[in-house]
């Protein structure tokens, strides 16, 4: 019973932030954060980004949920000292940023630059869906650019689905560029059927559709990490593969 409260609590929430319905909604996030604050500080931190956007569709000062973001960003990265928590000290900085803590913010950003990647770590494959073989090819030479090597080029939703299950299920954790308009399978669906496979899959969508169209917004909500809208630049892209990676050293 207290599972299903506590999801009906966190659905309610979004809810009323989708609806516009700020005050409700930035009560409920404190509500959440508060109960998570020394249990789950990254969660209680994310809630609290959550409260201040209420806020900040209020035209309301919403610095002070940003601190307590920042804070308990810095605590979860303190207990640890590897790679893995380099995510939370720039998620710190940038709360102590957004609050006008300009020097928290930049001790938390040089504590992130002292953390680096293991050189036995793997890279992930990076899994393109795109009907167009030019875009593939523009994805594939900006992804070397960048210092990927590891990837998988699809032209049809079905393909890419099924090798998709087979790299999730091999724990290969890919990170997946999928176009909305595909010949075979929309994106929305290549989306939801490789969320199922795992609910933590990282996906960029990349699209000339309005960021605002039903579609696009409903795949975003469905769990898509980043969204990339067409045409773009290899800065746009290299975002969204930095967003892919700190989250996914968090996870």
């Amino acid at each position: 019973m207290d599972g299903k409260k506590k999801k009906i609590d966190y659905d309610l929430a979004f809810t009323h932030l989708q609806s516009n319905q700020n005050i409700t909604a930035y009560n409920l996030f404190m509500e959440l954060a508060e109960k998570h604050k020394k249990t789950d500080s990254i969660k209680a931190g994310l809630l609290y980004v959550l409260a201040g956007e209420c806020k900040s569709r209020q035209n309301k000062d919403n610095r002070n949920e940003a601190l307590q973001a920042g804070k308990l960003f810095l605590n979860f990265a303190k207990k640890e000292n590897n790679y893995s928590v380099k995510s939370a000290y720039l998620c710190a900085a940038k709360c102590f940023l957004k609050s006008g803590n300009y020097e928290e913010a930049k001790k938390a950003f040089q504590e992130s630059k002292k953390l680096q990647a293991p050189l036995t770590e793997t890279s992930r494959p990076i899994v393109i869906v795109d009907d167009s073989k030019s875009m593939i090819i523009k994805l594939e030479n900006y992804l070397k650019k960048l210092g990927y090597d590891n990837f998988l080029s699809f032209e049809t939703g079905k393909e890419a689905i099924k090798v998709s299950q087979k790299l999730i299920k091999s724990s290969q954790n890919p990170i997946f560029l999928l176009d909305m308009g595909l010949p075979d399978v929309e994106g929305d669906v290549v989306a939801e059927k490789i969320l199922e496979e795992n609910p933590k899959s990282q996906i960029i969508l990349i699209t000339a559709d309005e960021k605002t169209s039903k579609r696009v917004n409903k795949t975003i909500s469905s769990g898509v990490i980043a969204f990339i809208q067409k045409p773009f630049t290899i800065n746009d892209l290299k975002d969204a593969m930095n967003t892919a990676e700190s989250e996914y050293s968090i996870l």
